[in-house]
């Protein structure tokens, strides 16, 4: 093995470039199968006659409970949208519950309780999970495992590949970018700052289905650990392109972009709960953006960016004045614990 750390760090589990090594060096590599190299956020699966998709996640969010959702409510959206993003209609779900002793039943009750309503807003079903107690000091207060099924339809297959993209197709998102996790880091921190930021947490399934339901979409996917920074080199390494996104038209809240150039960080980084990027053809563009506007998980929907032939594999911003710079994924771990 070639990792040059020889212990687990944070930045292991931060959605960058150690997470990837990891992935890429570690786990694929002793696990190796066709299914699990494509490296989706679903597995599609065949089934009979039938394709599935299958995805699984884990939530160790701190604090358990911040502005906008707590851990049972993001261990929902979370597994509903990496099934959505894939193309598949959100089924089944299976939530595991690890609870270390001692931790509070009546906030364990408020965590169930909008865990059930958010699954039931998003039209799947629990059905199947397991609990486990620790010690007093061996868990964090509470882990929450989730696994997720859903229907495949043939004519959605593709996305999850990416295959198909060309220059000029363009890059939307549904909204501003960069809530969650500065909510999450403002609820953990306690800053005094004057903005109320909220997590951007929610299930998008219903919100794609509206789009697939009507128009192509190559190519989505869920800019949670890492942020759009992280989802679209993945998608230029991929697809052989260059992908350029334009400053002046990223949505960006005025309190996260407060927060963010206090603090250091670049919005593109920062993590979202409650968004999907979309990569589709230039003559669908404006129509898939007219869809998005009018639901209300997609208000401030914009094209961000395209496609093109420059700089195969690399990110570049294109700022207002003219002047660029390249986007690159992060090393390492600059908001730990945000999902």
């Amino acid at each position: 093995m070639s990792l040059k750390e020889d212990k687990i760090m944070l930045s292991h589990g931060s959605g960058g470039r150690m997470m990837h090594q990891l992935i890429e060096e570690l786990f694929v590599k002793n696990f190796k199968n066709s299914i699990l190299e494509e490296q989706t956020d679903a597995a599609i699966l065949q089934v009979g006659s039938t394709e599935i998709a299958f995805t699984t996640d884990s939530f160790v969010i701190d604090p358990l409970f911040f502005p906008g959702g707590n851990i049972g409510k993001l261990a929902v959206c979370g597994t509903v949208n990496d099934l959505a993003v894939s193309g598949a209609e959100p089924l089944y779900l299976s939530v595991s519950f690890i609870l270390e002793e001692g931790f509070p039943m009546k906030e364990l009750e408020l965590i169930v309780e909008s865990l059930a309503a958010e699954a039931k807003n998003a039209g799947v079903q629990i059905v199947t999970g397991d609990t486990k107690v620790v010690n007093k000091g061996k868990c964090d207060k509470l882990f929450i495992n989730t696994a997720g099924i859903g229907r495949m339809k043939p004519e959605n297959r593709h996305i999850a590949r990416a295959q198909n993209i060309v220059p000029g197709d363009l890059i939307l998102i549904n909204g501003t970018i960069g809530d969650h996790g500065i909510a999450v880091m403002n609820a953990r921190e306690s800053f005094q700052f004057k903005a109320s930021i909220e997590s951007d947490c929610a299930c998008l399934n219903r919100l794609i289905a509206e789009v697939l339901e009507k128009a192509s979409v190559k190519f989505m996917r869920d800019p949670t650990r890492g942020g759009v920074a992280t989802v679209l080199n993945e998608l230029a390494d991929k697809i052989h392109f260059g992908i350029e996104i334009e400053e002046s038209a990223l949505p960006v809240n005025k309190g996260v972009m407060a927060m963010c150039e206090v603090l250091g960080f670049d919005p593109l980084h920062v993590a979202n709960e409650g968004k999907v990027i979309l990569v589709v053809g230039v003559e669908e563009g404006e129509m898939i953006l007219e869809i998005l506007k009018n639901n209300p998980l997609g208000t401030q929907s914009a094209i961000i960016g395209r496609v093109v032939e420059d700089h195969p594999g690399k990110v570049v911003l294109k700022n207002e004045t003219g002047g660029r710079r390249i986007i690159d994924s992060l090393s390492g771990d600059q908001l730990p614990r945000i999902c």
